[in-house]
């Protein structure tokens, strides 16, 4: 009886979060593809940093300019404040055209000059790096692209920069996914969508009129793992970006939930109640084998594996209400890593292992906070107040997740630190689920 009791929660539980997502986001109106950029709050410590327009020698194509990209790449991560153009003192592209002192007089510590040369169907971007105070290079390289994918080249260069300075590789020219939703004859239209990391080139990769939840990256970027509710039931699809071919890989009676991949990409974790409880399993994605990583009366969901690619996180309301535990491999006893409030969830490491990200409620109010592995440390990183669905970026120094500003959903990204913040927000409409993609190199 407790485990039929149990299973009924979860499932009207799932179909009322489904039930009033789709009702706050058919009211909220009308998406389109791509999404805004809105900074809300910058970094007291970020680094000065003056990214000087690049010079161009060819017919360099309308649009976006390199070096605007570039200064918005670096001011999106919160650890850089960079110069507006109008404030400098001139516009050198070569070091022989840097005056040091003036750039100090501005109070900058680096600096960033290039030209863009156009020679047929690519462009060619040469930059060097300055560290303005010792007025030694720090970077100094070229790089092309077709003239057509110039952002793609400025996401490049911004992470360049940033890894020269940091000394952790930039992620600026991963990928986010997302599922927005708007009204269309009547009838809610669910879309995932994929786009650069400041939403610009979005891409519609699948509409449905029912649910699409979860969505999750495969560890080469080249698919993604999702939940859809297109067959009248949630089923776990596993869908090719390149070829737009989608197979299902978890289409049990009961729940198929909470898809995550593993380092390897050769398997998934899953939350399934095909057994009559919802248990997490992880699955050979060659041989659809199941292995059963939890065994508890309680709900085990949301599990997502940490940096070493053998131990797991996962929510469990086996305490009462739902926590994060923590499993140092399949096999090994689970232990509870929150303890601040009432209501703990969607657990998201980070890359090196101090860190684990989540949902934390606090009067009424739900949060993302962190948890300091080592010491136990409880950190609340927002200030909004219906926040949901973190990701980690994969150099693990950002965070997104999604939020409401007034009456719009959007999503926000925040420095791993909570320090500074940006919103995506749709232009119109709302957006939820984001998943950050992976570093590929």
């Amino acid at each position: 009886m407790e485990h039929t009791l149990t299973q009924r929660a979860w499932t009207m539980l799932l179909r009322k979060l489904v039930t009033v997502l789709t009702l706050a986001l058919v009211a909220a109106g009308t998406v389109r593809a791509e999404l805004l950029i809105r900074i809300t709050e910058g970094a007291d410590a970020a680094v000065p940093i003056a990214v000087v327009p690049f010079a161009e020698s060819g017919n360099i194509p309308a649009g976006d300019k390199l070096s605007t990209v570039v200064r918005s790449d670096l001011a999106m991560s919160g650890e850089f404040s960079p110069l507006p153009a109008e404030k400098m003192l001139s516009l050198p592209s070569k070091r022989e055209e840097v005056f040091f002192r003036d750039w100090r007089l501005l109070g900058q510590r680096y600096v960033l000059v290039g030209e863009l040369t156009r020679k047929g169907d690519r462009v060619s971007a040469r930059y060097e790096l300055f560290d303005v105070n010792t007025e030694e290079r720090l970077l100094g390289e070229t790089a092309a692209a077709p003239a057509s994918n110039l952002r793609s080249l400025a996401h490049h260069v911004s992470d360049k920069v940033y890894e020269a300075i940091t000394g952790v590789p930039g992620a600026f020219s991963t990928k986010l996914a997302y599922v927005t939703l708007d009204k269309f004859n009547g009838k809610p239209r669910y879309r995932l969508q994929v786009s650069d990391v400041d939403g610009k080139r979005a891409r519609i990769r699948l509409e449905s009129q029912e649910p699409i939840l979860s969505p999750a990256w495969s560890p080469d970027g080249k698919k993604l793992a999702y939940v859809s509710f297109e067959t009248g039931k949630p089923v776990i699809f596993i869908h090719e970006l390149a070829s737009g071919k989608r197979t299902k890989a978890a289409d049990f009676p009961g729940l198929n939930s909470a898809p995550a991949w593993s380092e390897d990409g050769r398997s998934l974790l899953m939350t399934l109640s095909k057994d009559g409880n919802a248990e997490i399993y992880r699955m050979d994605l060659a041989t659809k084998n199941l292995t059963k990583v939890t065994n508890h009366w309680a709900i085990d969901t949301e599990a997502s594996w940490d940096h070493t690619g053998d131990g797991l996180f996962f929510t469990s309301d086996r305490s009462g209400g739902p926590q994060i535990y923590y499993k140092e491999s399949e096999r090994a006893s689970p232990r509870r890593i929150t303890f601040g409030s009432r209501y703990n969830a969607r657990p998201r490491p980070d890359n090196s292992g101090k860190f684990v990200y989540y949902v934390h409620q606090r009067d009424r109010a739900f949060h993302i906070a962190r948890t300091n592995l080592k010491t136990g440390e409880e950190t609340i990183l927002t200030r909004t107040e219906s926040d949901e669905s973190p990701s980690v970026s994969p150099n693990g120094r950002m965070l997104i997740y999604a939020t409401k500003q007034g009456a719009d959903s959007v999503l926000t990204v925040i420095s791993a630190d909570g320090g500074a913040a940006y919103s995506l927000p749709a232009s119109e409409g709302d957006v939820r689920e984001p998943a950050w993609g992976p570093l590929v190199r």
